[in-house]
């Protein structure tokens, strides 16, 4: 095998165990623990959820390193708590009044829309404009969905860390600011889908698995 072709096969299995290292060194004494477990339940789940379907379906080498930014910068996040990630050099050089580090959170998770394009069209499961519409409505039904999270963990855990985990920051119009930069991030990486040449029926990745 050449080493392109060898760098192609390993790359998700390479990525993962550079995020699982990552993880482990960010779960070493976090700020806040209680908002670290809050923070870390959904990279828990979707990680694992990741590895156990890998070899049912295997996604494109872009879609799984899309689908690790979000992954990391939530977990540098869920270490800090997004309010208080050493974010100044952003904060200072745009002049912002507050720490932007969570809505680059946020964007991140619209890349999720990716996979779920990728998968629908591989799969054969719907045409091309349904596939458009379906990928991005399910990552805004998920960002609408995760702000009612925040709010009622928010409620439940009262103090600090309800604080920590909403992380609006004085920020009257944040969870409908991060509900648009989750589309917005989803808008994007359709664009990039629409170029990515991902077609119907691929096989050199899924070698005819099914779902």
């Amino acid at each position: 095998m050449n080493e392109k072709g060898f760098f192609s096969r390993y790359f998700p299995h390479g990525l993962a165990g550079v995020f699982t290292l990552l993880w482990a060194i960010l779960a070493i004494n976090p700020v806040m623990r209680d908002v670290w477990w809050a923070e870390n339940l959904p990279i828990i789940i979707v990680f694992l959820l990741l590895v156990v379907t890998f070899k049912v379906f295997r996604f494109s080498n872009l879609a799984y390193g899309l689908m690790a930014c979000w992954l990391i910068l939530h977990t540098i996040g869920g270490h800090y708590t997004f309010a208080n990630v050493p974010f100044d050099f952003v904060t200072d050089f745009f002049g912002f009044e507050r720490n932007h580090f969570d809505r680059l959170g946020h964007y991140s998770i619209g890349f999720y829309a990716f996979p779920i394009a990728e998968l629908l069209t591989r799969k054969r499961l719907a045409k091309p404009v349904v596939v458009y519409q379906f990928s991005l409505f399910a990552i805004m039904a998920l960002a609408a969905g995760y702000e009612i999270i925040e709010w009622w963990y928010a409620v439940m855990a009262g103090g600090d860390a309800g604080i920590e985990f909403l992380g609006s920051q004085g920020d009257i119009w944040d969870a409908q600011t991060d509900m648009l930069a989750d589309t917005l991030g989803a808008v994007t990486t359709l664009i990039l889908f629409r170029f990515s040449g991902i077609r119907a029926n691929e096989t050199a990745l899924t070698k005819k698995q099914s779902i």
